[in-house]
């Protein structure tokens, strides 16, 4: 494994799974006629930036990945179910990625923060305490959310893709034979699941944010944001110490939520789902080898 960043990730997307190496991204996907199409390119820009090689700042590469590269390749996997006619592409794909993270952080960062802020204002508690229930509200937010999507047949689809990759990649990291006769015998869970960041920068923003003291509402606000970039850099550093010592019974017992939370966004995936993850990773896997020799 590259010591800078995992080596290889991906991410379920509609009716097809995303694989990431060091220098590229490759999708592939069930295109309704049955059909496997595949789309990749090179990863530039802040993955090739000083940024990978900094503890704690490469976090902002890994909050990225499970943001804004996820929703643009979830984008580009429905344009290749709806067809050409009703596309999203240019500036409609770019305000859509933005308007998906501009939604992600109101949800699960400033509503909380300003329901507490709220309490706080209006009631005799505690800063602590509204700071505490700001971070259960969150928390809660993810379960429910996760819980909610789950149960939509289009989404517990791609909950299976998501299974599909993480067997995928255990099944390389295992050694085996990337067949889906092979991989279908690997875990659903994965210690690098993007998942397990998000539910660990949620458990994060508790513990930090309880330290805070009383501030106006605006500044609250301001600070939750303010504070995305530190509390990933941190979620970070911890999965990747983590996914490296797994195998330690104590590392075991305390990611053990992680992993748990995974069976929210996991399904058995079918045979075809299988073929698609393995397209996915082969061709990653060779684009990268192809970097390798260079």
């Amino acid at each position: 494994m590259n010591e800078r960043m995992p080596s290889y990730g991906g991410q379920a997307v509609i009716e097809g799974v995303l694989m990431r190496g060091k220098h590229v991204v490759a999708m592939a996907n069930r295109a309704p006629n049955n059909e496997i199409v595949v789309t990749h390119e090179e990863l530039t820009g802040l993955y090739s930036s000083p940024l990978t090689k900094v503890p704690f700042l490469r976090g902002l590469v890994g909050l990225w990945d499970a943001l804004g590269l996820g929703v643009r390749y979830l984008t580009l996997s429905a344009n290749i179910q709806t067809g050409d006619d009703e596309k999203i592409e240019g500036p409609a794909l770019f305000f859509t990625v933005i308007f998906s993270l501009a939604l992600g952080i109101g949800i699960f960062f400033l509503l909380p923060a300003l329901i507490s802020g709220l309490l706080l204002k209006f009631f005799e508690i505690r800063t602590w305490a509204a700071n505490l229930i700001e971070g259960v509200l969150r928390l809660i937010l993810l379960i429910v959310y996760l819980w909610g999507i789950g149960k939509m047949p289009e989404i517990q689809r791609v909950f299976m893709y998501h299974g599909a990759e993480h067997k995928t990649i255990n099944a390389f990291e295992g050694g085996a034979e990337l067949t889906p006769e092979k991989v279908s015998t690997f875990s659903l869970q994965h210690p690098r699941c993007g998942t397990s960041f998000i539910l660990t920068l949620v458990v994060l923003s508790i513990i930090l944010f309880s330290l805070f003291g009383p501030l106006p509402l605006h500044w609250r606000l301001l600070s939750r944001l303010l504070m995305i970039p530190v509390l990933a850099g941190i979620a970070y550093e911890y999965i990747k110490l983590m996914a490296k010592h797994i195998d330690k019974p104590f590392v075991k017992l305390l990611f053990k939520p992680n992993l748990a939370l995974q069976n929210m966004s996991t399904r058995e995936p079918s045979k075809e789902m299988l073929e698609v993850a393995i397209q996915a990773f082969n061709t990653m896997y060779a684009l990268e080898s192809e970097f390798d020799t260079k």
